[in-house]
Parts: structure tokens; sequence; C-alpha cells
């Protein structure tokens, strides 16, 4: 089975693409981010060489939920989500309250 461990996109008016352990974040000119859920395993900050299937589309699934669950009490920074493995939103700076 096939798993989405890495992306190599080049979108018009893309500033940036940063990879981080799971995601990858591509920047636009109109403060607009595209968040690309993969299935990269990481463990104590490594990441392993093998996905595992559909983990990102999981990932992604569950955090886009819990966003469009509580917006109306907090705003958060999506705008949609085109696949199960993608979420658009606005650029921003975080609110940590952990």
């Amino acid at each position: 089975m096939n798993t989405l461990t890495e992306t190599n996109f080049n979108f018009p008016n893309q500033l940036s693409k940063y990879s981080g352990k799971v995601r990858e974040v591509y920047k636009f000119k109109n403060d607009v981010l595209v968040m690309i859920s993969t299935d990269r395993l990481s463990a104590f900050d490594v990441v392993l060489p093998k996905g595992i299937p559909y983990k990102g589309q999981i990932l992604n699934q569950i955090a886009t939920k819990m966003m469009k669950d509580t917006e109306d009490l907090v705003p958060n920074w999506l705008i949609s989500t085109p696949d199960p493995n993608i979420a658009i939103g606005h650029c921003c700076d975080p609110f940590k309250i952990e």
C-alpha cells in the first residue's frame, strides 16, 4: 500500500515550503497557508523511514473537525479542507494555551 511521505509542489504565488515531522506547509503571497498532512511517522524527534497509510488523512480530519466544532467559541486559522490530507488557512501567530 502506498503512503504519502513527501510533497514537492511548486504553486503559483508560493513564497516558501516548510517540512515538519509530519506536515508540509506551503506559504503564499496573500498570507494563506496550505498544510498537507503526510503519512510520515516520527518518534523521539526522528522521522521513521516508512509511513502509515492514511495517517495524515486521519490526523487532518481530526484537527479540522475540532476547529470547525469550536470556531464559534474561538477564532481559528482554517478556511477550507479541499482534500482529506489538506487544510487551507490564514497565516497567523499561534496563541499557545498549554
